[in-house]
């Protein structure tokens, strides 16, 4: 892999974490991620299962984690690819059975050919199954995964058996970050500031969107990230106000704003920033005033996160921060605020939410019914988007929460308009 080795202490913490919660007498299955095909003979690149790696820190193909919980005792298996000399030449080196161990803590490492014959034993004496399966509330299945392929046959052989989602243990727990990955996420911030900084140096009127992300992309792979964490947004002039704009193709011209929503991958942890600056290296006296409110709203929006709150009520809260800045602008009315009903006024201009969780997923999974805890990493990005402008600004930093105050971890990366102006004309 091209990040730094992680010490297995953190995935054998959190195996062991997830044991805890495991009823007596159960077993919990964990999948990788499918090779998945592109036209004839090729494949995408890789990317491996989020809870799989949360537990075992195993990057590879074909690969499951079993836990096992009885009363008296507990077991751990891990089933790997098994290499040989033509995998060797053609695709390279694959764990071994004691790099596995090494990388994941797990002792017993099993080749996965031996693993419906070994599951079908093992799972004959438990009570309770665990299977593992993709419950974000975003999440739109349509490919079929290893974890759903081994749902459909585990249950056809033993329809007896009690079945449990992996999710209802797993996705509050990998909600609180432990330190480690703070670190991990921290260290992909740091290769995002890298873009940042590069950018900076790069943009002026009569570059290309994609050229801008080419800049990018070269900072990251430089500095040993596996590349962007989502698919970047590259958005210039009126492409701003295209919330998940992604063709990246126009001409950067001056007198626009071009907002940039990318983030750096570091070891599976992700980061997610948003900058917005101005092509030509001022700002107009308008785009300011508008960058300047959403910043406001930023800053305030951050000391709202904190623990013991609820996410759907702190939206709320960033909703009547926004309110006043729109009215500021000139953008909206008290008496539109007060009449609007189901939809809130402010809606017009900021459409989406303001933070989500961030981790081995850009949108990490949690537990919404459960309030903000200290240790969890949010993003925050409020933004304002007026298309009879051509104005786009929307602002983001990863926010680590904290019980005596949130630590930003994006917090040099330059942000003010003054600074970033600066930055644009040296």
């Amino acid at each position: 892999m091209r990040y730094d080795p992680i010490e297995p202490k953190l995935f054998t913490k959190n195996r062991n974490n997830f044991l805890c919660k495991m009823e007596n007498n159960s077993i919990a299955i964990f999948h990788s991620n499918d090779l998945m095909p592109k036209n004839a003979d090729q494949v995408m690149k890789f990317k491996q299962n989020s809870d799989l790696f949360y537990l075992s820190g195993i990057d590879q193909e074909e690969t499951v984690l079993v836990i096992i919980k009885n009363v008296d005792k507990h077991e751990e298996l891990l089933f790997l690819r098994e290499t040989n000399e033509t995998i060797k030449i053609w695709e390279g080196e694959k764990l071994t059975k004691e790099n596995a161990k090494k990388v994941s803590g797990v002792k017993k490492v099993i080749w996965n050919k031996e693993f419906k014959h070994s599951i079908s034993k093992l799972v004959n004496k438990a009570s309770t199954i665990y299977l593992n399966s993709n419950e974000h509330p975003r999440a739109n299945i349509v490919v079929e995964s290893r974890d759903a392929r081994f749902k459909n046959w585990i249950q056809h052989r033993f329809p007896e058996k009690e079945y449990k989602k992996c999710s209802n243990i797993l996705y509050e727990m990998r909600a609180v970050k432990q330190k480690a990955e703070i670190q991990l996420i921290q260290k992909a911030c740091n290769i995002t500031s890298l873009g940042v900084k590069r950018v900076l140096k790069y943009l002026k009127p009569g570059v290309y969107e994609y050229e801008i992300e080419a800049e990018i992309i070269h900072e990251f792979l430089k500095n040993r990230s596996s590349g962007f964490a989502y698919d970047p947004i590259i958005a210039s002039g009126s492409n701003a106000c295209i919330l998940h704009y992604g063709a990246n193709n126009s001409l950067c011209k001056d007198g626009d704003v071009v907002l940039m929503d990318f983030g750096a991958e570091y070891a599976n942890y992700a980061s997610d920033l948003t900058r917005c600056f101005p092509v030509g290296g001022k700002f107009t006296k308008r785009q300011k005033s508008v960058y300047n409110s959403v910043l406001r709203v930023m800053r305030e929006s951050i000391k709202l996160l904190k623990p013991g709150v609820f996410l759907a009520e702190y939206e709320k809260n960033v909703g009547i921060l926004m309110e006043k800045e729109l009215v500021d602008l000139g953008l909206l009315s008290i008496k539109e605020i007060k009449n609007s009903n189901s939809i809130p006024a402010y809606k017009k201009y900021y459409m989406h939410g303001t933070s989500h969780h961030l981790g081995l997923d850009v949108h990490d999974v949690s537990n919404a019914e459960k309030p903000l805890e200290s240790g969890m990493v949010l993003t925050c990005e409020p933004g304002i988007y007026i298309p009879e402008e051509n104005l786009g600004i929307r602002l983001e930093n990863d926010i680590l929460i904290a019980e005596n105050g949130n630590i930003d971890l994006m917090e040099k990366i330059p942000i003010e308009a003054e600074e970033i102006e600066d930055f644009l004309n040296i």
